[in-house]
């Protein structure tokens, strides 16, 4: 118990370790467990503030806003998730390299492009929060309801941006410590502002709505100071001087190569998503979208953790072909999507046996719980091969290969599951329990293509 007990120790500890020659299962373990559990705290912020809003007097209307801003910021995430997805990789691949101020002036010229991008999109969604919501199916007098609780959380972007940006960076460094760490204290600040800041206390008034708003988005932001102190002051492996912020075309030209087609691969399947939100909107009502809406922040809560898990594999593939050790990177893949079937093979038996339980803790309302337990149990089928798909996904990123999931995502979205999911609703009837059933079989055959691209092991020629 004891040895146990030290290895999560030095798993939580942040200290620098050589990933490229300790033992690979220790090297997929001591990345994992934090990466897990920042990945826990990230899906906690959506899951708080549903608890909350769900409690509402009209918790319909709250539950949907919730939801449609948080599928429409999920182009955001696909953004952010592009750039750190670049920031890992290059990081990564100059921390094997054994060249750590080269790591940092590239972490420095991604926060430099990404900050730029995410500003523009920012004050847009601030700009036009109610007609977005309107836009995604949501009728105008819940629009009007959650208008500025999208204006809050879109106009926030940025913040959400460095979030995901530097610990991407901490990620490639292998120091997944600090990027847990930053995320348990934005979700501790909000978990405590949350119910303050919708009921009110004392002198602060009740503000309902856009108190959760407020509350995630000041809890983030305390997490990002936390970031940059560790970037910015902090004694670490990756430190950014301000000098490094000076443009560096040769070093933004690779970032842009990387994450040009890493934004698009996740652009394309939370573009996806959305198209899935407003078909349940639009062919089961109200109901049927606050359910669906449940149920996609429950499957997340869960999927954050194995999403976290699967980005061990993209810091070890990235290190180990710094380190010029291929048959490593290949190791650790196939280490890591082990302990990711069965960490999704025991999240498919919990939906199984207590979605009702889960999802009464977020609504009372029949309907809505009816909707929420029948997505849980369909979409929970594929549960195994998304352990599988998000591996092989964060293998080829972390490689500075992102064109290869880019296509994947294209033809498994967009071609296969977009279609299927219209088809099954609109012309078989079957309404939201059609496209219910396109996301499970959409994500299995994208990770049955993943895989037999990951074993032709065309990534090993990547030079980033």
């Amino acid at each position: 118990m004891t040895k146990y007990i030290d290895f999560f120790k030095r798993a939580f500890s942040g200290e620098e370790v050589d990933y490229t020659k300790i033992t690979i299962r220790s090297a997929v373990l001591l990345l994992a467990i934090p990466m897990m559990l920042e990945m826990a705290m990230e899906s906690v912020f959506a899951l708080v503030d549903l608890y909350f809003v769900g409690h509402l007097k009209e918790s319909g209307y709250a539950i949907q806003s919730v939801g449609l801003t948080e599928s429409v910021l999920s182009v955001m995430y696909s953004i952010a998730v592009g750039m750190s997805m670049a920031a890992t990789a290059l990081v990564a691949r100059r921390i094997g390299e054994k060249n750590p101020e080269q790591a940092s002036r590239s972490a420095a010229q991604v926060l430099l492009v990404s900050i730029a991008i995410t500003f523009i999109l920012s004050l847009f969604g601030a700009i036009y929060a109610e007609e977005i919501l309107i836009l995604m199916g949501s009728k105008p007098e819940a629009a009007a309801y959650g208008k500025d609780f999208t204006r809050i959380m879109m106009g926030s972007s940025v913040i959400i941006m460095l979030l995901f940006l530097i610990n991407g960076i901490f990620r490639g460094a292998g120091n997944a410590a600090i990027a847990m760490k930053s995320l348990w204290i934005a979700n501790i600040a909000n978990i405590i502002l949350c119910p303050i800041l919708i009921r009110g206390l004392g002198p602060i008034p009740a503000m309902g709505l856009t108190g959760a708003a407020l509350a995630t988005t000041i809890g983030r932001s305390i997490g990002v100071m936390y970031q940059l102190y560790h970037l910015l002051v902090a004694d670490t492996q990756i430190r950014i001087k301000l000098n490094y912020f000076k443009p560096d075309f040769g070093l933004i030209r690779s970032v842009v190569k990387i994450a040009t087609p890493g934004i698009f691969q996740f652009v394309i399947a939370s573009c996806s998503w959305i198209f899935l939100a407003q078909l349940v909107a639009t062919s089961g009502g109200e109901d049927a979208s606050a359910g669906y809406q449940t149920a996609l922040r429950l499957m997340m809560f869960f999927m954050l953790p194995a999403w976290g898990l699967s980005n061990a594999a993209s810091t070890l593939v990235g290190q180990n072909m710094g380190a010029n050790e291929m048959l490593r990177a290949e190791q650790s893949v196939m280490k890591t999507v082990k302990y990711n079937v069965i960490f999704m093979l025991i999240v498919s038996l919990i939906f199984f046996i207590l979605g009702d339980v889960l999802v009464g803790f977020f609504t009372q309302e029949n309907e809505i719980k009816s909707f929420a337990k029948n997505a849980l149990h369909i979409m929970s089928v594929g549960f195994i091969f998304y352990g599988i798909g998000m591996v092989m996904i964060n293998a080829f990123n972390g490689a500075g290969d992102t064109w290869t999931p880019t296509w994947v995502n294209f033809f498994g979205f967009w071609m296969f599951q977009i279609p299927l999911a219209y088809f099954l609703s609109k012309h078989l009837g079957m309404g939201p329990k059609g496209v219910f059933i396109s996301i499970p079989a959409a994500e299995t055959l994208i990770t049955i293509v993943a895989f037999i691209l990951f074993k032709k092991g065309k990534w090993k020629t990547i030079k980033v």
